[in-house]
């Protein structure tokens, strides 16, 4: 009932009262979760307003005041997302008695918001931006609750402009806000949520599983983890499209992608963007030879692969992918040639297989995992089906199978089908039939809801 209340007040209210009720409804909303853990984004927030007018009106001293911000908000990420890992890995390395692991819970959404400000400040200081005078502006921009856990990652010089604007509430940017949340809604909790049951099944045990069992389960891996990434991101665009404000596209279609290269500019654009941006391009990107273009590729992808998490399995999906964004600038040519079928099963072959050990548990597990679907005994069709979907617990192997077609069936439905969230609802029509449909699918999405819905980016 959050957004639909919210949205009532925010109509209600004259134009110079909403941005302020906007903000107290987003730091309510992420109170919800725990309320101590505001201080930390009131304490980002406070850093980086002083310090980009510090900028301003102390040229001289840009830098200083640069490093103040980066220093204070990248130790709170370090802190509570990766103190224990580092000691840990530290004192494992050197043969140290570990001094006890502090037991600190990681704020939802603090490696979101945390890249936000970076982005802010690193802006101010290149005189994209200019410095935000409205603590309440740059509180909101921070702070905007559809978007704050999970994403996308918003620029200043998107978002902020838009704060100076009075952004009308329509029925147009409802109609369009409530479809573009629908389709999210949709893919999460229909597709991701219910391929999922499989998915985690032959996780939590993959030795107990045969080769035809895993390579499903890899695959509906990739496909619930892409349905509930980009159905989160379209409910945030969706909510932010209601009150009249603009996020950014976040996916593409990326199990379209023929090289790794572009799938990273399908795939969470948000965080690729600001990768490229922020690290790739002030490391030097391209610009100084082919070996130092590695090494920041490389460096690029490492320090986004330890972003989704604090864990050595993150840190190798990352070099996985550094190391084949570097094989592709160095076999470009011969791989361009290739028939684009053969380059898409190329490219979607090692993307599922990195997501092995982006999910798996344990580096024996991801091995396991991937020796099973490397060894797979193909027998006839309907015995590798009814045993790929034999799971234990009381399944029926052929009903299972039909079950979980359906839903590989619409996850293809989503993906492909509806082809792109954004054109489609960009020719929407209030019509009776549209009406009708959506109250239908507002109606399976929330009988869909059977219990609590974790999205899987919450996690990082």
């Amino acid at each position: 009932m959050f957004f639909p209340v919210v949205f009532l007040l925010y109509w209600a209210l004259p134009h110079r009262g909403r941005k302020y009720f906007l903000l107290a409804a987003s730091y309510y909303f992420y109170m919800c979760w725990k309320p101590e853990f505001i201080v930390l984004i009131l304490y980002s927030t406070a850093v980086d307003y002083f310090c980009a007018l510090g900028m301003e009106r102390r040229a001289e001293q840009k830098k200083l005041f640069l490093a103040v911000s980066l220093t204070m908000n990248l130790g709170l990420l370090f802190f509570f997302k990766y103190f224990n890992f580092f000691v840990g890995s530290f004192c494992e390395l050197f043969g140290l008695a570990e001094p006890g692991a502090l037991k600190l819970l990681l704020p939802v959404g603090i490696s979101f918001y945390t890249f936000q400000t970076l982005s802010y400040i690193i802006d101010v200081h290149r005189g994209k931006v200019e410095a935000e005078r409205s603590p309440i502006k740059l509180a909101l921009y921070i702070s905007f609750f559809p978007q704050l856990v999970s994403g996308p990652i918003v620029k200043a010089g998107e978002f902020l402009p838009q704060l100076c604007e009075d952004r009308n509430v329509s029925l147009v940017n409802l109609e369009k806000g409530v479809q573009i949340f629908l389709f999210g809604l949709f893919k999460k909790v229909v597709i991701a949520d219910n391929i999922a049951v499989f998915v985690n099944a032959v996780y939590s045990n993959p030795v107990q599983f045969g080769g035809g069992t895993v390579l499903l389960a890899v695959v509906g891996y990739s496909i619930q983890l892409y349905c509930d990434f980009s159905g989160y991101s379209d409910m945030a665009v969706g909510c932010a499209r209601g009150l009249g404000y603009e996020l950014p596209r976040n996916f593409n279609m990326p199990y379209l992608s023929r090289s790794v290269k572009e799938f990273w500019k399908r795939w969470h654009i948000s965080l690729s963007t600001w990768l490229m941006e922020y690290l790739y391009i002030p490391l030097g990107g391209n610009r100084k030879g082919k070996v130092r273009n590695y090494v920041n590729l490389m460096l690029t992808m490492v320090i986004g692969g330890l972003w989704h998490g604090a864990g050595w399995l993150f840190l190798l999906w990352g070099l996985m992918h550094g190391a084949a964004s570097v094989l592709y600038r160095i076999f470009r040519k011969p791989y361009d040639g290739l028939h684009p079928a053969l380059q898409w099963m190329i490219n979607f072959g090692f993307i599922v297989v990195a997501w092995v050990f982006f999910r798996a548990t344990s580096l024996a597990d991801a091995l396991a995992i991937v020796k099973a679907m490397l060894t797979m005994n193909f027998g006839p069709l309907r015995d590798s089906i009814t045993s790929a979907f034999a799971l234990p617990g009381g399944f029926n192997p052929d009903g299972n199978a039909v079950y979980m077609m359906i839903w590989y069936a619409a996850s293809l439905f989503a993906c492909l089908g509806l082809r792109n969230t954004y054109e489609k609802t960009m020719d929407f029509r209030p019509t009776v039939c549209n009406a009708l449909s959506t109250v239908l699918m507002i109606l399976y999405c929330t009988l869909s809801l059977s219990s609590v819905s974790v999205f899987l980016y919450f996690n990082f």
